[in-house]
């Protein structure tokens, strides 16, 4: 039986100032968009089709950045607990009490990056083809967030490397499913998405593989995820984080579709 170690979620503590793992993450997350994309900007094809230089590739992470947080705290108190925030409207400030969805900060981020595009005159979808094979490595350090603080926890399982989060209020092994999405949304989509950007593509397809790839994903890992205890499954057996996905497959597949054959 593997235990989770249960590490400290205060990786560094500075007098009263403590610096937490999961804002190492999103840290991480974001070196890791500026890194890959300086990289990116030095090849042609994509410095082109992007219309952008390394100069810019600053003000598009702060609006990344923006998108993410303000997108993924009002996506959780919208999607998950609107009843509770109603109710409570200033904890939907405390972020720092927990609670960001990735759907929320999905659109987050599209609305900051159509407001980029505005703003500096560029073609929205060219710059959407840009990022997203930049997201996927973010998306891993927050999986990998979420097993260090032992959160999101999987179902019971008896694989033999199914984990005890203690966390969990039982002595049940489950799926590590952080650990599985960590994988598949974090380094399986990364690897998809560096593969087939690689080539010119249709406006807009790069964006289209990323919404089918993490719907896809996502999708799948929910059935060893358990479900959030405040709300369960939702509809047909299905949590509110596959639900969600639907639209997004939708659409990326939309994408995929429309500008099929052309480059």
């Amino acid at each position: 039986m593997i235990v989770h170690p249960q590490f400290d979620p205060i990786a560094v503590q500075l007098g009263p100032l403590a610096i937490r793992w999961y804002g190492l993450m999103y840290l991480a997350a974001f070196m890791a968009f500026f890194l890959l994309g300086r990289h990116r900007l030095r090849q042609p094809l994509h410095a082109q089709r992007a219309g952008m230089a390394p100069s810019d590739l600053e003000d598009l992470l702060f609006f990344g950045v923006l998108g993410v947080v303000l997108g993924g705290r009002l996506g959780y108190v919208l999607f998950y607990k609107p009843a509770y925030y109603l109710q409570h409207p200033l904890e939907a400030l405390a972020i720092w009490q927990g609670g960001m969805a990735f759907h929320g900060g999905l659109l987050g981020v599209i609305a900051a990056t159509w407001l980029y595009c505005r703003m500096r005159q560029r073609d929205f979808w060219a710059v959407m083809d840009f990022v997203a094979p930049l997201v996927p490595i973010g998306l891993a350090a927050g999986r990998l967030g979420n097993f260090i603080n032992g959160e999101l926890w999987g179902r019971p399982s008896s694989l033999p490397w199914a984990v005890v989060f203690p966390q969990a209020g039982d002595t049940l092994a489950r799926h590590p499913s952080q650990i599985y999405q960590f994988l598949g949304e974090g380094l399986l989509l990364f690897a998809l998405l560096w593969w087939y950007s690689s080539r010119p593509r249709p406006r807009g397809a790069v964006a289209g593989m990323f919404l089918v790839g993490y719907a896809v994903l996502r999708f799948a890992a929910e059935f060893a995820r358990e479900p959030d205890a405040f709300l369960g499954t939702v509809a047909l057996g299905l949590t509110m984080g596959q639900l969600l996905c639907l639209p997004m497959l939708a659409f990326g597949a939309w994408l995929l579709l429309r500008g099929r054959g052309d480059v």
